[in-house]
């Protein structure tokens, strides 16, 4: 296959022209972006038919045979198509050697669609995190005002219930401001884990105590193993548990069962099963669970436990599914190592 041919198989447009600036090479993505005149043969002036947002053109304007003796690309730019869609071009400006004129110039022509999306993306995001700290931000500064306003009005079991409200959706806020900051450090790999070998059984018991005070839901506790460990940053691993058990509480209805066991496939360690008697979750979307601001149902939360739960036990070596609840509803199991990466299972099993 010669070179041609292997460049009309790329996505990205590719314009290659001489030290005179007669186009050499032109692939198909290229052809169809720019129309007709993108051929060898002709000026590149001519063929590179791009416009900025004022009307002036991508040659006139580079000039990529002028300017210092030193530049060897022009930086990834916006321009318009003739078609009137958006293109990003960025140009590599070739020299034999340091200092010397330009050999040759090539551009890439890349569609805006991509970063479109991610620019729409963007804006999901903020607007999704603006409404749900405005929800709690609302409350919290409304009765702040009312206590301000109506100080002397008010007897002390009212401000009593204001104070714990505001409380309340301050402790919501938090939460929500900790949640997001955790998608952050697990997108960009900057998470810090302290992990260490945990016993399992207290922390699974101070979580379900913990959920049991905030519910009039009924939480079993089932251990297999009453001596088992998880190897693990405690922090982390006791806010998967809670976003677990919250989220089986705030989705189910009835009765809400945990339960740890040990496991030897595919990871020497334990499993903690998380089952509520609620609607239960589709198969075909299930993988859309550990999404970012996913939500089921009518019931409230952030959309990032999930999605939290997941990218913490990865990081961790271990492993999240769904599957149905044996009495109906969902069931949300985490696999979990009993050990780190550096220690033999014997040598644990030893300790």
């Amino acid at each position: 296959m010669g070179a041609d041919n292997v460049l009309d198989l790329l996505p990205d447009g590719v314009v290659v022209a001489g030290r005179d600036g007669t186009v050499t090479t032109v692939n198909a993505a290229a052809r169809r972006m720019l129309g007709s005149g993108a051929r060898a043969g002709a000026r590149l002036a001519d063929a590179v038919c791009l416009l900025d947002q004022d009307g002036r053109d991508w040659f006139g304007t580079v000039q990529p045979y002028a300017g210092l003796s030193t530049r060897k690309a022009v930086p990834e730019q916006s321009w318009v198509l003739p078609d009137g869609g958006e293109v990003l071009v960025t140009a590599q400006l070739g020299r034999s050697k340091a200092g010397g004129p330009i050999e040759s110039v090539a551009l890439v022509l890349r569609s805006a669609r991509g970063r479109e999306r991610l620019d729409r993306e963007r804006s999901d995001l903020v607007a999704t995190v603006a409404h749900e700290l405005r929800s709690p931000l609302t409350g919290v500064k409304g009765f702040v005002t009312t206590l301000l306003n109506r100080w002397d009005r008010l007897n002390d079991d009212q401000k009593k219930l204001m104070l714990t409200t505001v409380a309340t959706d301050s402790d919501r806020l938090a939460r929500l401001i900790t949640e997001l900051l955790d998608v952050a450090r697990i997108d960009t790999g900057r998470l810090s884990l302290y992990r260490r070998e945990l016993e399992l059984v207290p922390l699974v018991d101070r979580v379900v105590d913990s959920v049991r005070a905030g519910t009039t839901r009924t939480i079993l506790v089932e251990h297999d193993d009453p001596d088992a460990v998880v190897f693990a940053d405690p922090d982390k691993f006791t806010q998967v548990l809670t976003n677990l058990v919250e989220n089986a509480v705030r989705h189910g209805d009835g009765t809400i069962r945990v339960g740890t066991e040990p496991v030897s496939e595919p990871l020497k360690g334990v499993q903690v099963t998380v089952d509520d008697q609620g609607e239960g979750i589709e198969e075909d979307i299930r993988k859309r669970v550990f999404t970012k601001f996913w939500k089921h149902g009518i019931r409230g939360g952030s959309g990032l436990g999930m999605y939290i739960v997941h990218g913490l036990t990865q990081v961790h070596g271990g492993d999240v599914r769904i599957d149905d609840a044996p009495g109906g509803g969902a069931r949300v199991m985490i696999r979990w190592p009993s050990h780190g990466p550096s220690l033999d299972p014997g040598e644990v099993a030893e300790r």
